[in-house]
């Protein structure tokens, strides 16, 4: 069988399974889509009074992401344009999940995920620049931006490949994160935007 016609629809229904909304249903019987900023990601559910949740959404969502990836991966070893198309499959199955109306996250768990599969040490200097600016300023949105933004600079450093597949997938899941954050962004830009560990957070 075509090992693109198995992994990215494969792909897109990992990364299109709603933990966030899965957990709180399952364990405080809410919709978390009515709660904060609607969002079902790891940020919006900790704000649902459950960190505990917050944190395994955002282990699920990472997961789901990074086993796309390797699913990928194990069935076309080698070809790496497969593995970013099954990364970027995994994150629109997430951002837009058919199971709710295709209403979803902002992907950056899940990218996290794709990151750490495809190249690990990209993903880990991402990360370093979201906690940096995390703690600098306390606004995840903004980490979130930032940190998505400066990926594609570490991944064409560390990854030799250059095909046109891999070039776009590396710039599209950053730029889809930061469309996702537009809300955000104005927020920011007006000094409304709360800040991590306060009682509201817009993220």
């Amino acid at each position: 069988m075509n090992p693109w016609l198995l992994t990215i629809p494969l792909a897109y229904l990992l990364g299109s399974i709603p933990f966030g909304y899965i957990l709180v249903k399952l364990f405080l019987h809410q919709d978390i889509r009515a709660t904060g900023s609607g969002n079902i990601g790891a940020t919006n559910v900790a704000r649902s009074g459950a960190k505990g949740l917050g944190i395994a959404t955002l282990l699920l969502d990472l997961g789901k992401a990074f086993l796309a990836v390797k699913i990928a991966q194990h069935v076309a070893p080698g070809n790496y344009d497969l593995a970013v198309v099954a990364a970027v499959a995994a994150i629109l199955g997430h951002v837009f999940p058919v199971w709710l109306g295709f209403r979803g996250g902002k992907g950056v768990a899940s990218a996290l995920g794709v990151f750490l599969a495809l190249t690990p040490i990209s993903a880990a200097c991402t990360f370093a620049v979201f906690l940096v600016i995390v703690l600098i300023t306390r606004y995840v949105s903004l980490a979130s931006i930032i940190g998505s933004a400066t990926f594609p600079l570490f991944a064409f450093y560390f990854v030799p490949f250059r095909t046109p597949i891999v070039i776009a997938g590396f710039l599209f899941i950053p730029l889809l994160i930061i469309l996702k954050h537009s809300q955000n962004i104005r927020r920011l830009l007006a000094g409304t935007e709360s800040r991590f560990g306060a009682k509201k957070v817009a993220a």
